[in-house]
């Protein structure tokens, strides 16, 4: 899976041959979660400061 964005010890990356809807993942540490590109939906565990982060 291509890695698109590294900050904060916050890895993005996105597939874009992946299922639909559009989203993008992000690795932290152990926590991995799935982030909806459309409606910010989140499918996994992350830390609030972390995804506080992500989403913005």
């Amino acid at each position: 899976m291509p890695q698109i964005s590294t900050f904060y010890g916050i890895i993005i990356l996105m597939n874009f041959t992946d299922h639909a809807p559009a989203h993008f993942h992000a690795w932290y540490n152990e926590y991995k979660a799935i982030i909806s590109i459309k409606d910010g939906v989140v499918k996994g565990e992350m830390p609030g400061r972390a995804l506080k982060m992500i989403l913005e």
